[in-house]
């Protein structure tokens, strides 16, 4: 692109290779990228809340997910248009920041871009709307901290910890078990999550899956499962007071790195290569032994004799063990990764009250049980679930429960969900709108319709009259000037979240607000896109 002026003096713009691009300008630009953004909320919209319906997406290559998590569905989708990008950015930076929320975030951010075009279509300057949506996104933030409420809960009352992850639990396809696997969810936070500095480092837990019996028999391990089998068959299959030695070297002879050539040409010197080959290996395993070692796990392969050895010596063995899981086993265990034999000493055995093998169903399958550990820092939960596409959509149940768990250890504040915090916001922001002169008003009111659009997807997606409800519940929290009123999914017959235990954190929440206001600003100051035709 390059300006140029005529001999008037008149600016133009030469665009390079000009037939072929398009170009928008002004109004139809930004009418053009609010399309685009109401697109991909419409998508989300119905997967809202408990009664949301799930998404089913196939990749190219043929594999198919069926999801309700917005981030999942979003990532799996192809998306061309730029501005619905930044809408897949905008569920992914919820996603990271704090794992929940990844839908009401994307839908928050259509009904603002509605709003906002129908204040474009009424003259107002982008640029204004943009900065009454700024202002009117601090009164709702400001508002979320005094509605909020504290949980107090500690490693013997765990219960104020497990409701929000219900709560959260409740709107994916696992929620008839929502119950064990919030708990599950919980004790595994608090099993690796450090109270005095509020931290949690949730690569310390491990999700494992296993295709094969139901979802309730999901359970958590305080140890690691590694999904691997003794080398040999005939090795004891259970093993108490374990001694591990962790091994980042092969059991085999070394091979010179420069290029060699043996010549055997006698049957003796042949005999004399085995012994030597044989009395390496021999030495290893006497290695391992003198160090006490009472299991070797490792990350590379043994050929048949050295795993011959291995079980005459009555020395049980894992091999290609990966390397994440070995990380995993040496901090369960407090040992060290041994890169060579010549290091192995007995401070560097890990050390596991049972290590067991356990074979799963009428196939071969067989795992791996590493419990009772020296330091239970690392904890693994392993599902069971009917198929394979089950199995991953509990992991993404369970990672968006663990991240409300970890939210809660870091900010132990709640707000009430099923919508009530948005109906309460919406109620202050509009308040809050006869307060500013200008052109900005309108902003700060479309802002506060636009936060009903949650409620109202909410309502819609449970079968009930959306408008009337939605309208219902606001007269409800006006008059009694109680902002746990929400709307009634799950048709229990009361609209108080407080009775129903409908719970959801409260930075999760200010989150959802920022970000998405955040991205319709970015959205709204777009005015001229230049893009090359598809030809």
């Amino acid at each position: 692109m390059a300006l140029a002026f005529d001999e008037f003096g008149r600016p133009f713009i030469i665009l390079k290779e000009q037939e072929q691009k398009t170009r928008l300008r002004g109004l139809d630009a930004q009418k053009a990228n609010i399309a685009a953004g109401k697109a991909v909320a419409r998508i989300l919209r119905t997967s809202l809340g408990p009664k949301g319906m799930d998404k089913m997406l196939q990749s190219p290559d043929g594999e198919v997910t069926i999801t309700n998590d917005g981030a999942t569905i979003l990532e799996q989708m192809d998306v061309d248009n730029q501005i619905a990008k930044l809408m897949v950015e905008l569920s992914r930076s919820q996603d990271y920041e704090i794992g929940d929320g990844t839908t009401g975030v994307v839908v928050m951010a259509g009904s603002l871009l509605e709003q906002a075009e129908k204040l474009l279509e009424r003259g107002i300057h982008p640029i204004r709307i943009a900065e009454g949506y700024e202002m009117a996104s601090r009164i709702a933030f400001e508002h979320l901290e005094n509605v909020s409420n504290k949980f107090e809960f500690d490693a013997s009352n765990i219960e104020p910890l497990i409701q929000p992850c219900m709560t959260t639990l409740s709107s994916k396809i696992v929620n008839r078990c929502k119950r064990s696997l919030a708990e599950i969810a919980v004790k595994a936070v608090l099993a690796v999550a450090d109270l005095e500095r509020k931290d949690v480092n949730l690569d310390l837990i491990k999700v494992e899956g296993k295709v094969g019996g139901k979802l309730e028999d999901t359970e958590l391990i305080y140890g690691i499962v590694v999904d691997k089998d003794m080398s040999h068959p005939q090795m004891p299959k259970q093993i108490e007071d374990a001694k591990i030695a962790i091994l980042t070297c092969p059991f085999e002879p070394p091979k010179p790195k420069t290029k060699h050539k043996v010549d055997i040409d006698t049957v003796e010197k042949f005999q004399t290569l085995r012994q030597q080959e044989q009395k390496y290996f021999d030495d290893m395993v006497q290695k391992c032994k003198d160090v006490g070692a009472t299991l070797v796990i490792c990350q590379w392969g043994f050929d048949d004799e050295a795993n011959h050895l291995l079980m005459h010596r009555n020395l049980p063995a894992v091999r290609w063990v990966g390397g994440v899981e070995l990380e995993l086993i040496a901090i369960a265990t407090g040992g060290r990764i041994v890169p060579r034999f010549q290091e192995l000493t007995p401070e560097k055995l890990g050390r596991a009250g049972l290590v067991r093998e356990r074979a799963f169903g009428t196939t071969k399958d067989r795992m791996i049980y590493i419990e009772h550990c020296a330091n239970s820092r690392a904890v693994t939960i392993f599902i069971r679930g009917g198929n394979k596409m089950m199995i991953e959509e509990t992991k993404r149940s369970l990672h968006d429960a663990l991240c409300v768990a970890r939210n809660l250890i870091r900010n132990n504040s709640i707000v009430y969900g099923g919508g009530s915090a948005e109906i309460s916001c919406s109620i202050a922001v509009e308040a809050a709108a006869d307060k500013h002169p200008g052109v900005e008003q309108y902003a700060i009111r479309a802002f506060a319709d636009a936060l009903d659009a949650i409620p109202m997807a909410l309502a819609e997606n449970s079968g009930l009259q959306p408008i009337e409800t939605l309208s219902a519940v606001k007269s409800q929290q006006i008059k009694e000037n109680n902002h746990h009123y929400g709307i009634d999914c799950n048709d229990v017959g009361t609209n108080d979240m407080r009775e129903q235990d409908v719970f959801e954190t409260l930075i999760g929440k200010q989150q959802q607000i920022l970000l998405a206001t955040q991205v319709v600003k970015m959205i709204l100051k777009i005015d001229d896109v230049i893009s090359s035709s598809e030809y």
